[in-house]
């Protein structure tokens, strides 16, 4: 009867947990290979764009997100690009108000707030079509999106063209500089990621 009892209770109860603890050890070992996959997977994108590093470091942190998907990575890229162009437009409006700069550095100051706050508004406009692209209009929305994102990045080098010369601040110049390239460098990457997606429904 004991004996009985152990086998029509206990072994059942056994045969769950092996099977549940196989299944935990089975999804722990899976969430890494699909974490690499995704990880090389923007690795090999990231090699198809002009600055690949800066793509792939600033994209890596997103792999979860990413996974293997082109419309994905391309978003992601996008989303990015948008969030660090408004945080450095964002300090440029600060740095405006700062005292002791030239009359000259003033104005280029304003001319790249204003070009960044355009970079920013085509990116933005961007970012929603790409979130709304749809089969049927692939083509007309993808085409808009490419302008507005190659917009955003001759925004971008217009900012940087106002503190050409030597006659601006070294300190100012080279901050600015430094943060609106590395934006322009991200808008590039996305655009070349936006184009392969693209180019994979032509």
């Amino acid at each position: 009867m004991e004996g009985s009892f152990f086998s029509s209770h206990f072994l059942p109860a056994l045969l769950i947990f092996l099977s549940f603890t196989s299944y935990v050890n089975l999804s722990s070992a899976a969430r890494p290979a699909a974490d690499k996959a995704s990880t090389e997977f923007i690795r090999t994108s990231c090699g198809t764009t002009t600055y690949p590093r800066l793509c792939y470091t600033s994209l890596s942190a997103h792999a979860s997100v990413i996974q293997t998907s082109p419309k994905l990575l391309a978003d992601t890229a996008l989303a990015v690009t948008l969030s660090t162009a408004r945080s450095t437009s964002s300090l440029m409006s600060k740095m405006v108000q700062s005292h002791g700069l030239k009359p000259r550095e003033v104005a280029a100051m304003h001319d790249c707030v204003e070009e960044l706050s355009d970079s920013v508004d085509q990116l933005r406009r961007a970012m929603g079509e790409m979130t709304q692209i749809k089969g049927s209009n692939f083509g007309l929305m993808m085409d808009d999106i490419q302008t507005w994102v190659s917009a955003a990045l001759t925004d971008e080098d217009t900012c940087t063209d106002g503190f050409a010369g030597n006659a601006m601040n070294g300190n100012l110049k080279t901050t600015v500089r430094a943060r609106v390239v590395n934006i322009a460098h991200m808008t590039s990457n996305a655009l070349g990621l936006i184009n392969s997606y693209a180019s994979l429904h032509n």
